[in-house]
């Protein structure tokens, strides 16, 4: 049986916090679908001290961003970006449109249809992440999204050019600097400056995630998002104390509330880890946050067997689990709640965060029950049609569709078979609920 060496905190601190978020964003939202532009600037100045005439960056500002950056930035950003795009368009390849005839005469199909527009959110307040950029631009277009809407926030009070050069070469069409609650409003409600958008994607602060979940149903969005979590899943063959260290800490500094997780099947692996956590907090750069991180919300279990592991990691369906140990390909043939594996020591979350290719959009809260992550196939549209050639077809189909609809006491439905079957098959069927006149 599991043990827990250290445990985070209780699921009734969360929900209280999750509560204050939750009533601090539904009057903000209020405000911005009432007033528009004016509610967006007031908040704009009150939480990133930043206005201007229009939030929307010209060609000139765009282009002086990217001239900010060195040679070498921008190859290592357009790597990235190559990475991101060919990776999602083999996603975009498998998906395939069909038409087939199910029955002679019965002709039925489905077609991908991207979205007409997406609104793209990259966090830039307290790091300018710049990939998040690649992550839901390129995706968007390469489904095929005719108008890309991006917003980020100013970075040390003014636009971040790291930011907007990816989202510049990413092929974002309107690109804002604007942030928090008032940013993602403003793309999904619309405003008197600013078209609203079918789609809302791309992470941020419980905010910006709580503003998307209430909007969710005026528009689409990706998914459900909270703070950024990460399992470790090891043992002494795959791993060691030092880089299992690394991997939670590497992820713990995205936030005080970012849930890092060690599970292992050995003890003195777990308390080698916990001594290089803290040798490790002395000396790394982000250590206020990612202390803060460890304190509150690590955790470190003990399970006896690799079937165990696995057993808890679904339960606690982490959006990046990371495996390090004598088999990683045991837990892809068995795991099935995570929003993305990396399986190996080779690899590591960072590299799907920024670079490998794969999508660092994920699920949270243990969304990932049901869903996984940001993909090209989020901006798209599976749509189905039917055609019915002969008017054998018609006929012998309305026949059961009448029957089905009586069964369901739906008289209206019926007679739509009837009407069918009294026209292409010279059959006297009944007016549908009673006798015609």
């Amino acid at each position: 049986m599991a043990e827990w060496l250290k445990r985070g905190a209780t699921a009734e601190a969360k929900a209280d916090n999750d509560r204050k978020v939750r009533d601090t964003v539904e009057g903000l939202l209020a405000d911005i679908e009432a007033r528009g532009d004016a509610a967006v600037r007031e908040l704009s100045i009150k939480f990133d001290n930043w206005d201007r005439e229009s939030y929307r960056l010209t060609p000139a500002e765009i282009q002086d961003c990217i001239d900010q950056l060195t040679g070498q930035d921008l190859k290592d950003i357009e790597f990235a970006q190559t990475q991101v795009r060919n990776f999602a368009q083999i996603q975009r390849n498998s998906m395939l449109d069909v038409e087939v005839e199910t029955l002679p005469g019965v002709v039925l199909g489905h077609k991908h249809l991207p979205l007409n527009a997406a609104g793209c959110y990259v966090p830039g307040g307290k790091y300018p992440l710049l990939a998040s950029a690649h992550m839901s631009v390129i995706t968007a277009k390469v489904a095929g999204v005719p108008r890309v809407v991006t917003c980020a926030p100013p970075y040390q009070g003014k636009p971040a050019p790291a930011i907007v050069a990816a989202q510049a070469m990413a092929g974002a069409d309107e690109i804002y600097c604007l942030g928090g609650i008032q940013a993602v409003a403003a793309m999904g409600l619309g405003t008197q400056s600013i078209a609203p958008v079918d789609i809302l994607v791309g992470p941020g602060n419980a905010f910006v995630a709580e503003a998307k979940r209430q909007l969710y149903g005026r528009v689409g969005i990706d998914l459900f998002a909270g703070p950024t979590e990460t399992l470790v899943i090891c043992d002494e063959i795959g791993c060691d104390g030092e880089l299992a260290a690394t991997d939670l800490l590497g992820q713990a500094e995205h936030g005080p509330d970012s849930p890092a997780v060690l599970l292992t099947t050995s003890r003195k692996l777990a308390e080698e880890t916990m001594k290089e956590i803290e040798r490790l907090l002395t000396i790394l750069p982000t250590a206020d946050i990612a202390r803060r991180a460890w304190e509150s919300f690590g955790e470190v279990i003990v399970a006896e067997s690799d079937a165990e592991m696995v057993r808890i990691a679904d339960e606690i369906a982490s959006e990046h689990v990371q495996v390090m140990t004598a088999d990683p390909d045991y837990f892809l043939k068995n795991m099935t709640n995570y929003g993305a594996l990396f399986l190996g020591n080779r690899t590591n979350v960072s590299y799907g965060d920024k670079v490998i290719g794969t999508n660092h959009t994920l699920p949270t809260k243990k969304a990932a029950r049901y869903t996984g992550g940001l993909w090209v196939g989020k901006f798209i549209k599976t749509c189905t049609y039917q055609r019915v050639l002969t008017d054998e077809a018609s006929t012998m189909i309305g026949e059961y569709c009448s029957r089905l609809c009586a069964l369901e006491g739906f008289a209206g439905h019926g007679e739509q078979a009837n009407i069918r079957v009294r026209r292409f098959g010279g059959k006297n069927v009944p007016y549908a609920g009673k006798a015609a006149a």
